[in-house]
């Protein structure tokens, strides 16, 4: 008979049985990992609830969950919490379903009008609201070596990296604490510069930690200066450029462009065989830049519940009602945007 339960994140085996779950799933990612759940609790005070689904002591499916609270945005449960999949996995859409009612369940328990199922399977029965045409993934192959990447690339953005490559850019790759602080740098001032409150430190500090090996930041600088920087995930030999940006000069040196393909290449050297460049809107800029690449678009399709037909909350910095926010935070003091916006961010979920 199959049963839904919370599991125990302390219990060391059985951490490794839901990372092996994920793993040999087809839709299993990064974001299924323990470590995904933990490090957003530890980094963003955000409690972990994760959902396991067994059968005569079989695991069958699992449902990673955070419940997010803010002061601003509401509550939420959304699985994954800080990622864009995450959603319920299982062997069949029975045991999908019965995640998806479990957690439902807990939401209700948990006081929080909202539930959030981001990828994986969509559940089947009714009061599910499914998110279509809104965001695409973008993902691709990696070429066999280095000049191939670089043709596999498009004409005109191929000729923005051969820019970058004649600027003298230093291309670094590590763990290491001048790593944190040199990307928490760009990438706050990157997101201020786009009009959105940059998260924790304490959250890239949890995933790189939580995560070990299977995650690192590579940063392009010039000179002492850096300009561009990524913290990446690993997962099944797929490299996912996650919490990246590059300040107001990395344009003018093409940074961003010699950083995504130097991880392009770092990748390979690790492994990997696929580059997935993550989600964007449609008819964003970041959608844009990703199709000028050479990645094409597949649409994702995301599940949301809300108590008795309530609005699903918004936390989109595209939304039009938050143009206005979004034009007075790009003009704050970079100091004042860095102290204030971790507060609000780590209630984004």
């Amino acid at each position: 008979m199959l049963s839904i339960r919370r599991a125990d994140l302390s219990d060391a085996a059985h951490v490794r049985a839901i990372d092996a779950y994920a793993a040999a799933h087809r839709q299993g990612s990064a974001f299924h990992r323990p470590a995904w759940s933990q490090a957003v609790e530890q980094g963003c005070g955000q409690t972990a609830y994760y959902l396991v689904a067994g059968s005569d002591g079989s695991l069958r499916g699992l449902l990673p969950l955070t419940e997010v609270h803010s002061p601003l945005f509401g509550r939420a449960l959304a699985s994954a919490g800080f990622a864009v999949g995450g959603g319920p996995i299982g062997d069949d859409q029975l045991t999908v379903d019965a995640l998806a009612d479990a957690a439902w369940n807990l939401a209700g328990r948990l006081s929080c009008p909202s539930l959030e199922l981001r990828g994986g399977a969509l559940p089947s029965a009714g009061g599910w609201h499914v998110e279509e045409g809104t965001y695409a993934g973008f993902s691709r192959r990696l070429a066999a070596d280095d000049e191939a990447e670089l043709l596999a690339i498009p004409r005109k953005q191929r000729a923005e990296v051969r820019k970058a490559q004649g600027f003298g850019l230093a291309v670094r790759t590590g763990r290491s604490e001048q790593d944190r602080a040199d990307h928490y740098a760009v990438y706050a001032e990157s997101v201020r510069n786009l009009g959105t409150p940059v998260f924790p430190r304490s959250l890239f500090d949890a995933v790189l930690d939580r995560l070990g090996d299977d995650a690192d930041i590579l940063t392009v600088s010039h000179g002492s200066r850096p300009l561009a920087s990524v913290l990446s995930l690993y997962h099944k030999g797929v490299v996912m450029p996650y919490w990246g940006g590059g300040t107001r000069d990395a344009r003018t040196w093409r940074a961003n462009d010699m950083m995504y393909y130097a991880l392009m290449l770092h990748a390979r050297g690790r492994g990997c065989t696929a580059f997935d460049f993550g989600r964007s809107k449609f008819g964003t800029g970041a959608f844009a830049f990703k199709k000028n690449w050479g990645f094409e678009p597949e649409p994702l399709a995301y599940a949301i519940r809300t108590a008795d037909g309530q609005e699903p909350r918004q936390i989109n910095p595209l939304s039009p009602r938050y143009r206005l926010q979004v034009a007075l935070w790009q003009k704050l003091p970079l100091g004042i945007a860095n102290r204030i916006g971790p507060w609000i961010a780590k209630g984004l979920g």
